[in-house]
């Protein structure tokens, strides 16, 4: 069962937090933000977008009259790209955290790429892609951002550089809870404003982030509010909850 940091003693290094979840999660926004939040208090960090490539390649096919990147490469092909491309974006950001001493904030890690393969229906894959992210150390905490699909949705729509299907979206949202590594997930409900989500980030990092984050001027005014029921309410998920 993943648990809060808050409890830990110490000034132990940080040496790298990621940040994983669907589309439309806001990894990216977070991961941004973390990375800010961590230089202001004294732990120099930077922030690592460990991309597989899936949306360039997908701009990529439109522009040669193909639908999407799997049409254009096949499923395979696609999730060997993916897998190879994140591996070298992962590994540059581990090189550069071991040389420059600096926080590595991870905006997306190997369990992205492992719901990916599953999300695609690609399971053989899965064990390839293991074998060659089993070299990565650990990050010290890996917060998979949950958010309700359709939230995810209106939000890529509202972006608007790209699109996804709600089928893919729920697809991996699936994928991701059943991963064996999901027991050590910290699950953070990411269906609130930015700030809010911010809030619940750092609630688990008060050993390098201590008292309340100040406002933030980051995030867009306004947003999706959180749903009824208790989330979203600015307390920490525990691992264990379900998206």
């Amino acid at each position: 069962m993943a648990r809060s940091l808050r409890g830990r003693r110490g000034r132990a290094r940080l040496r790298a937090v990621a940040l994983i979840g669907i589309d439309g999660s806001g990894k990216t926004t977070q991961a941004h933000r973390l990375a800010e939040a961590l230089t202001a208090a004294g732990h120099a960090a930077t922030y690592h977008r460990n991309a597989g490539g899936r949306r360039w390649l997908g701009r990529l096919a439109q522009r040669l009259g193909r639908p999407d990147a799997q049409r254009l490469v096949g499923r395979h092909g696609l999730l060997a790209v993916e897998s190879v491309l994140r591996w070298l974006a992962i590994a540059l950001a581990l090189l550069s955290c071991l040389v420059t001493g600096r926080t590595a904030v991870m905006d997306r890690w190997a369990p992205c790429q492992y719901a990916s393969i599953r999300a695609h229906g690609g399971q053989r894959w899965e064990r390839l892609a293991r074998a060659g992210y089993r070299i990565f150390p650990a990050p010290r905490v890996t917060f998979l951002l949950s958010v309700d699909p359709a939230e995810a949705y209106r939000r890529i729509e509202r972006r608007g550089t790209d699109h996804e299907t709600m089928r893919w979206l729920t697809s991996a949202a699936t994928a991701y809870r059943a991963l064996p590594e999901y027991s050590s997930f910290v699950v953070v409900d990411a269906n609130g404003t930015p700030d809010e989500v911010s809030r619940r980030i750092r609630a688990h990092l008060t050993e390098w982030l201590p008292g309340d984050p100040p406002p933030s001027t980051g995030g867009p005014p306004g947003g999706p509010r959180p749903p009824s029921g208790g989330a979203g309410r600015g307390d920490p998920l525990p691992a264990q909850a379900r998206p």
